[in-house]
């Protein structure tokens, strides 16, 4: 101890001028981003690389749609003759036909108008809107055979996470659960590929307070829930609880929960 201390005693110190440089200059050594749980983390002068952020509310467009497909070789037997009716879907559509819509084989053609729902080009998704909404509308007995078809284009509309298109797709699923038979029930198994989505964008909406909005189709929130309650009270006994199973804050609108009894 002594003979150190002697050695501190005599040893020249450096002025404080040249600490700080060294300390500056070595705040300035250049610091590698590594990957985490490597062996290259335990090497100086690195940093390990967070893990990248990710946004569940941006947008996935679709580069190219099969309806958008047959549309452009001509084999989509509609075009537009008008403007559609945002209030009420269940008006007449401004859809002309190069045919009878009835004798169409809906297990060909309804899943396509289906698929364009995930378009990105607003005209070529309004013929698709219009073109399976009127579908629906003229033989709804008819769609229930091609439900099974129709999940996936559906899926592919939800997966954009494109409001506009949701509530397009969340707009058809009601229209068929309101007329087609047995559709509700139909639709219980593929709860799961279809309403992730809605669980994400189920509390996004607008706090009105005392006001009136008429335009309650334009909020996702609002069209989510009562697509929701829709599915619930035509999807029979089984579909509340698996509702809940993929929207846990949702709470049944047929059989609301009841107050426990007050003991006497």
């Amino acid at each position: 101890m002594c003979s150190k201390t002697n050695e501190r005693a005599t040893r020249l110190h450096e002025p404080g001028r040249v600490c700080r440089e060294l300390l500056y200059l070595r705040s300035k050594v250049p610091v590698r981003e590594v990957p985490a749980f490597t062996f290259q983390a335990l090497q100086p002068n690195t940093v390990v690389k967070p893990p990248p952020k990710i946004d569940i509310f941006k947008r996935k467009p679709v580069k190219e749609t099969v309806f958008k497909i047959y549309f452009n070789r001509g084999d989509i037997p509609c075009v537009m003759s008008g403007r559609s009716s945002k209030q009420d879907p269940t008006k007449e559509r401004p859809v002309k036909w190069h045919c009878v819509p009835e004798n169409l084989d809906y297990c060909y053609y309804l899943p396509i108008f289906v698929d364009g729902l995930a378009d990105m080009d607003y005209d070529t998704r309004l013929l698709a809107v219009n073109g399976a909404i009127d579908l629906i509308m003229r033989s709804p007995k008819k769609v229930l055979p091609v439900l099974p078809k129709l999940i996936l284009p559906l899926k592919r509309a939800f997966q954009t996470r494109d409001k506009r298109i949701i509530i397009s797709a969340l707009q058809v699923i009601q229209l068929m659960v309101r007329l087609g038979p047995c559709v509700g029930q139909a639709l219980v198994p593929f709860y799961r590929q279809l309403l992730a989505v809605c669980n994400l964008y189920k509390n996004i909406n607008v706090n009105l307070g005392e006001g009136i909005d008429p335009d309650r189709n334009c909020r996702i929130g609002d069209v989510i829930e009562d697509t929701l309650k829709l599915l619930e009270y035509c999807g029979g006994p089984n579909a509340f609880i698996n509702i809940k199973y993929m929207v846990p804050t949702y709470e049944s609108s047929v059989f609301p929960r009841c107050e426990a009894p007050v003991p006497r």
